[in-house]
């Protein structure tokens, strides 16, 4: 009951993130044109891409909630893994064109309207990191979410950046100060959306887990009693925090019913050490032998006991 009210919540905050943040576009890019600041102008194109990816994460986070069926025998898990990639990437083309934009200001710097640029900026402040601490629980667990938050992170330090200017601006004069800011706003825009874009492409291709070591897992499975070798081992995400793992394990010849006790401890350490909770176990009684296609190619050799 308590994760369903706790998925209820999370899924209230996005959707009343969404309606704030497109509210807030409109009038960021009226305020942008009518000042004439490409700072404002970015930040509401920004702005922009965070309505997206709020909009593709909540519809990640509904269908990641989805049962399994006949077809998707997994789920919909990988649905908000690549609302996740998409966004990312959105970041990425969007801070090409603010780099662009900056640099044809520089070139030539153009009048604006600094109070404007401070009262509009000050409101986004707001709105963002009023978002930011709504999704703030989940953005650890949840990739999707995680991209949805970096998104919002990143516009509220956008503003702030942009609140600066405005003061430098009014007590300076200096024009080139927008353009600066924009151009900054862009580098942290492409670095907030590398680390999603590598791990959302890690587990769209079946990479291992993040945070967790291929021969680790190794030796605690060997370490189960009756254990005799561990090989043809694959791991993989099934979304954001499920893992799942499939194997080839060797142990003595006995009867189904007694190797049963080191299935079930196999299962235990899997869930427990490493948060790996879909696990395929096939029991091999024998070594095997080159002749049997892809069984001996991956950590095919045996741990020895002192």
């Amino acid at each position: 009951m308590s994760h369903q009210h706790h998925h209820g919540q999370t899924g209230k905050v996005l959707y009343w993130s969404l309606a704030a943040t497109s509210a807030f576009v409109v009038l960021e890019a009226f305020a942008g044109f009518r000042s004439g600041s490409l700072a404002l102008l970015s930040d509401a194109g920004h702005n922009f891409t965070d309505a997206l990816a709020l909009l593709l994460a909540a519809f990640g986070f509904y269908l990641q909630a989805k049962p399994a069926d006949q077809v998707k025998t997994f789920g919909y898990q990988r649905a908000a893994v690549l609302a996740a990639f998409v966004n990312a990437c959105t970041l990425v083309l969007l801070a090409g064109f603010i780099l662009y934009e900056s640099y044809i200001r520089l070139i030539s710097p153009q009048v604006m309207h600094e109070g404007t640029m401070i009262g509009v900026a000050a409101i986004g402040l707001i709105v963002n990191l009023g978002i930011v601490l709504g999704l703030h629980g989940d953005h650890h667990h949840d990739l999707n979410i995680r991209a949805a938050w970096i998104h919002m992170l990143g516009d509220a330090v956008s503003t702030a950046g942009i609140i600066v200017g405005g003061v430098l601006i009014h007590y300076t004069g200096w024009l080139r100060v927008d353009p600066i800011i924009s151009a900054l706003i862009a580098i942290m825009i492409v670095w907030s959306a590398w680390d999603i874009i590598k791990e959302s492409m890690n587990v769209l291709l079946e990479g291992l887990p993040r945070g967790v070591n291929l021969d680790t897992v190794v030796v605690e499975m060997r370490g189960v009693a009756g254990v005799l070798d561990v090989h043809d081992l694959h791991i993989w995400s099934l979304g954001s925090n499920a893992h799942a793992l499939c194997c080839h394990v060797l142990i003595d010849d006995m009867p189904p019913s007694s190797s049963d006790g080191i299935l079930k401890e196999i299962t235990v350490v899997l869930a427990e050490r490493f948060q790996i909770r879909h696990a395929t176990v096939q029991f091999e009684h024998a070594p095997c032998v080159g002749a049997i296609a892809g069984c001996c190619t991956m950590l095919s050799q045996p741990v020895h006991r002192h």
